[in-house]
Order: C-alpha cells, then structure tokens, then sequence
C-alpha cells in the first residue's frame, strides 16, 4: 500500500511578512504578504498566502486544509528550516513544547507502541538521551502495564531523562533535517 503524504489542516503561524521577503528585489507592488507557519498535526514548515487585506498575527490559528479558507489564500509549499526568519526559528520550540504537553497521550502512546527499525536500531533509540539501557527498561516495563503520562515514565524507569523534553528536542532534530529518519514530522 502507497502512503500518501500527510495533510495539515491546522498551521499556526509562525511570522508574518506583510511586505514580502526583504531579500525580494521585485517591485513592492509585485510582493506578496507571506506567512511562515507550522502544521499543527505533523510539524510540516509550510510557506503560505494570506488573502488580500488580511493580516496574520504570530501563534494564530490558521485552517489551511481542504474547502473553503477564511484567511489563507493558497499554500505556497514546504519550507526548510534555514529559510525561516528568526521571528520564526524563535517561536517555533516554544509552539513545539506547547503541542507536545496538549498531545502528552500522542507522545507516551510512542513509547507503549514503538518499535525496532532494523535488527541493530530501535525507534525509541532516536530519541535524544534514549540508549539500549534506558530502551529495554521502557520495553520491560509497558509489558507490565502501558505508560499513562510523562510522570509515569519517570517514576517506573530509573534515571529516565525528562521525556518531554527528549521528545521536544527529536522534534527539533527532525525539523532541521538532522536525521534521516522521522518520527513525528510528516508523519
């Protein structure tokens, strides 16, 4: 079976350009306002248009998906990390630490589900401060009974690093393209 891409349907944004980019050396009247936003379900960079007049505010809320759109004209496409304005770069941990802590079940539900990729590597082991120890006791432990939140992890295995936090940092990691496995981004 073929995957196909994911789709957003919710982006927050990240900056707003009203002008344009300021390396754009078209005519003013030829710029168009550009949003950078991330894709509030698979953490996907994306480059939008706003419709004509309408000004975005940075962390809004912007429906992007299928139908009709109330302030976003077209998507314009992905965007790399390194394209991204400081503004950008600087709210994009902070948007990241935020979904992670609303989608605590999505996260934890990871460690109760994740598996091998190959017979030398394991998906939990992708995960910053994660080795082969820290793996087999997370393993051993969701045989015994699946991991309800953060708190838990913490308490039932022994010298875990913050998973939140390790969690956070892999999200980072795939969105800067650090790896070539992804997890979470576009996924």
């Amino acid at each position: 079976m073929e995957k196909r891409p994911s789709r957003e349907e919710k982006a927050m944004v990240l900056d707003f350009l009203p002008n344009g980019y300021p390396f754009d050396t078209r005519p003013a009247h030829i710029k168009t306002p550009i949003a950078q936003a991330i894709g509030k379900e698979h953490f996907v960079l994306l480059e939008l248009v706003p419709k004509k007049g309408i000004f975005l505010q940075p962390n809004e809320d912007v429906y992007i998906g299928e139908g009709k759109r109330d302030k976003i004209h077209h998507i314009t496409g992905k965007l790399e990390f390194d394209k991204l304005t400081q503004t950008a770069q600087s709210s994009l941990e902070e948007f990241i630490a935020l979904r992670v802590k609303q989608n605590e079940k999505r996260f934890v539900d990871f460690f109760n589900t994740a598996g091998p990729i190959n017979m030398r590597r394991h998906q939990m082991e992708l995960i910053p401060g994660i080795g082969k120890k820290h793996m087999w006791e997370i393993i051993e432990e969701r045989k015994v009974k699946p991991f309800e939140s953060f708190e838990d992890m913490q308490k039932r295995v022994k010298l875990l690093p913050d998973p939140q936090k390790a969690i956070i940092k892999r999200l980072l990691m795939e969105i800067k393209g650090e790896d070539k496995y992804t997890l979470f981004v576009g996924n």
